[in-house]
């Protein structure tokens, strides 16, 4: 088993309905930690509701540049980044490998935006990740690895719990995760969603994060990686039971390579 889990929510701040769930697996105690989208509309009540003591120094920044308008203008004169009408529009293929200099700046302009905001709102991310893991490109992966060092938080690694991760995934993943780390340091040392949790053993050691999108299910939970009608909460009790759920805090801070 591993030493502790951080059960982690995306998409905070999405809309309101994600809110309430978000906040209500907190006080269930199922999930331990969530990360804030910065650009959405249900944000400011999200960063309201950061302030409850139960949430305080468990909010990471979801980092976005698949949904919605971004909250910085170099990227808007990319079209791999964003289309006509200023929104986001990803077309980068996910084994990318390079981008140029002004497309790295504009990235990294859009993530000091989406971070300051947090800051305005009260509210430091305790760590980063990215909607629809956008920073599991590499190029991209390094600027928020970088980020990440430079303010003293853990980045969220790519997946390496599963069978659905195949020889040549698996590989780039361990490569990729390695350079994270170099770049990053302090971080889960396992990740996976709860379908990989239910269908594969989980580490023997270390720390695992947990990557949900927990949903209402009448008194229950379920989650977008499940099947309809599948309990998350009674999945974490048969697999995680007497491991602690902790937030990335727990990691300390990281430092610059």
């Amino acid at each position: 088993m591993p030493h502790q889990v951080i059960v982690n929510a995306d998409d905070f701040g999405l809309s309101c309905n994600v809110n309430a769930v978000i906040l209500r697996a907190f006080q269930t105690g199922m999930i331990s930690s969530a990360t804030i989208m910065a650009n959405t509309p249900a944000f400011t009540s999200a960063c309201v509701l950061a302030q409850q003591p139960l949430l305080q120094g468990r909010i990471g920044l979801h980092f976005n540049l698949t949904h919605g308008r971004p909250l910085s203008e170099p990227i808007l004169g990319l079209p791999m980044f964003c289309n006509r009408d200023g929104e986001f529009d990803l077309s980068l293929p996910r084994h990318q490998l390079w981008l140029s200099r002004r497309a790295r700046r504009a990235v990294r302009a859009e993530l000091d935006a989406q971070w300051q905001r947090c800051l305005e709102h009260d509210l430091v991310p305790s760590h980063l990740d990215s909607h629809k893991h956008v920073h599991n490109i590499w190029p991209i992966g390094e600027v928020v690895a970088r980020f990440a060092a430079e303010k003293g938080v853990a980045v969220r690694l790519a997946p390496n719990i599963g069978h659905n991760i195949g020889a040549a995934k698996w590989l780039f993943n361990t490569l990729f995760n390695r350079r994270l780390r170099q770049l990053c340091g302090a971080t889960a040392g396992f990740v996976c969603n709860p379908a990989d949790l239910r269908n594969a053993l989980p580490p023997a050691h270390g720390v695992l994060e947990i990557v949900t999108h927990p949903s209402r299910l009448g008194a229950d939970f379920g989650d977008a990686y499940l099947e309809t009608g599948e309990s998350l909460q009674a999945l974490l009790d048969q697999h995680l039971s007497q491991v602690p759920r902790v937030g990335y805090g727990v990691l300390g801070k990281s430092t610059p390579a």
